[in-house]
């Protein structure tokens, strides 16, 4: 089996390797999914490099080391560089930033043309997608629902300054021949987007073939249940990759700052241009983000959003470190009562 077909590049071997490299497709609480050179086959992480803090946990779409077992689970030794990642907080107390995709080229950032479009969700996605290291892309799905889905196409356009927008139909294949752009050999997608969006019916109109199950959306608000269980990487007929995971729907602003500048870059433009170097840009002569809302050349809303999505930022960052600080403590009296 060739890995280079799963997105692998020869000169990211290390020198120094050991075992041989695979890449993560699935994740099954401790049990990992991989594909390498010679099949598709299961792992196990080796303790004694994981568990001792030297390796990044792997996720899907990483690529890893593995000593390969023919006749049962192979052992995972090692976790190579990721290119692009999506991280959240992790769910357990005091280790900080738990990655959840690795290696993709392209995030899908998926609102539906009806009640589930959202300028704000949108500015929130944006800024994630550019903290990945990944190029973004704005796919609005339903597109055979809506009447007249120009403004919908103009509001995204405005918070998503030349990031490219397609309005597609998954149903009457509308708009998807836009995306064969992004759908060559080797590259990897990821899907970022609320339940009900429509992700299994794109996923299946991408592959040429049912390989996730669609459930339906409440009429009254149009939203719906997530159909993906577990992390997933899929190989398509076209020979491009596609990531969904149930992860997606909890990533939280967690060190955005670069998607931030990114997805902010109409804000970030006027920033360290007031007068006073402390200016709080409330009611201090010569600020320069104030003039430009009040001669039109930044949006309030856009200003609002910035802010409010920093402070989530640093609120986050914040109860992340009192976490590890809280976590220190415990270990360390547990510790001492070990010794008494």
């Amino acid at each position: 089996m060739n890995l280079e077909a799963y997105g692998f590049l020869p000169d990211e071997m290390p020198v120094d390797a050991q075992g041989i490299p695979a890449r993560i497709t699935a994740v099954h609480k401790e049990r990992y999914a991989l594909v390498c050179q010679y099949a598709e086959t299961y792992g196990r992480l080796k303790a004694a490099e994981y568990f001792a803090g030297s390796q990044e946990f792997p996720t899907t779409g990483d690529f890893v080391l593995i000593n390969f077992n023919p006749g049962g689970d192979s052992q995972i030794i090692r976790t190579l560089p990721r290119r692009t990642f999506f991280s959240r907080k992790n769910p357990t107390l005091g280790r900080g930033e738990q990655a959840v995709a690795a290696n993709f080229d392209y995030v899908f950032i998926m609102q539906s043309l009806n009640q589930n479009f959202n300028v704000k969700r949108l500015e929130r996605y944006l800024t994630l997608a550019w903290q990945s290291g990944a190029a973004p892309v704005i796919v609005l799905t339903k597109s055979d629902l809506a009447k007249d889905y120009g403004g919908y196409l103009k509001a995204a356009r405005d918070v998503a300054k030349g990031v490219p927008v397609h309005a597609v139909s998954s149903r009457t294949g509308e708009g998807m021949e836009s995306l064969a752009h992004y759908t060559k050999p080797g590259k990897t997608l990821v899907l970022l987007g609320s339940s009900g969006v429509g992700k299994s019916s794109l996923v299946n109109a991408l592959a040429g073939e049912e390989v996730m199950a669609v459930n339906g959306i409440r009429n009254e608000d149009a939203r719906g249940r997530h159909t993906t269980t577990h992390r997933q990487l899929i190989l398509l007929k076209c020979k491009a990759m596609l990531i969904d995971t149930p992860g997606m729907r909890e990533l939280g602003m967690w060190n955005v700052s670069g998607g931030l500048d990114e997805a902010f870059s109409d804000v970030e433009q006027f920033l360290g241009h007031c007068r006073f170097g402390n200016c709080r840009h409330q009611s201090e002569p010569g600020c320069a983000i104030r003039q430009a809302i009040e001669s039109g050349e930044l949006r309030l809303e856009r200003w609002n959003s910035y802010q409010k999505l920093k402070k989530e930022a640093q609120y986050e960052e914040n109860r992340a470190a009192a976490m590890r600080q809280k976590w220190q403590r415990n270990k360390t009296l547990a510790k001492r009562r070990r010794q008494i």
